[in-house]
């Protein structure tokens, strides 16, 4: 009987130090240069509708569902999602916005797991036709489950992703 109790007792105690040292937070961004002026970009950057035509979520799942209240680009609209275990359920709320400069939104992810973050969309002039475009996203692990992020590696996982989003954002742009 005492052996299972320093079992249990040793198991505790594991996930206790393991939850201590474990991540606390979480930051992934990746930026790429767009040849167009920075007011073309921004525009088309803060329509969240947009992002159907750029984001590597939605090739994940093309038949997800997909639900918008109010006016897209302006702070308060929200797009909501239901998709395929690649893709999750959740919603994105555009929070702030500066003109010419930064989209915040908030992600609430609800399956497959229950998270929120903070999104950004930047631009910055590199030139009169030249913008550089940095798409990032941040948030908390709580513990315990911020045990995970001790073997998963957000930034290399998610970082391909807005690599692959970034890239098509800017062949569309171009292309235009």
């Amino acid at each position: 009987m005492m052996i299972v109790l320093y079992i249990v007792l040793a198991i505790i105690v594991l996930v206790v130090l393991l939850a201590l040292i474990a991540p606390k937070t979480y930051s992934v961004s990746r930026s790429v240069v767009v040849n167009r002026p920075i007011s073309e970009v921004f525009t088309y950057v803060k329509s969240i509708k947009n992002q159907n035509d750029w984001s590597p979520w939605k090739k994940k799942d093309p038949n997800m569902k997909q639900e918008f209240i109010g006016t897209d680009g302006e702070v308060g609209f929200i797009s909501k999602w239901e998709g395929n275990k690649d893709v999750g359920t959740g919603e994105q709320e555009i929070k702030r916005i500066v003109d010419n400069e930064l989209i915040e939104s908030q992600l609430r992810f609800f399956k497959p797991w229950k998270s929120q973050s903070d999104a950004y969309l930047s631009v910055k002039a590199v030139d009169p036709n030249t913008t550089k475009v940095t798409w990032g996203f941040s948030g908390v692990n709580k513990p315990p489950s911020n045990i995970f992020f001790l073997f998963f590696d957000m930034d290399k996982t998610v970082g391909k992703d807005f690599e692959e989003g970034l890239s098509d954002l800017k062949r569309i742009l171009e292309s235009k």
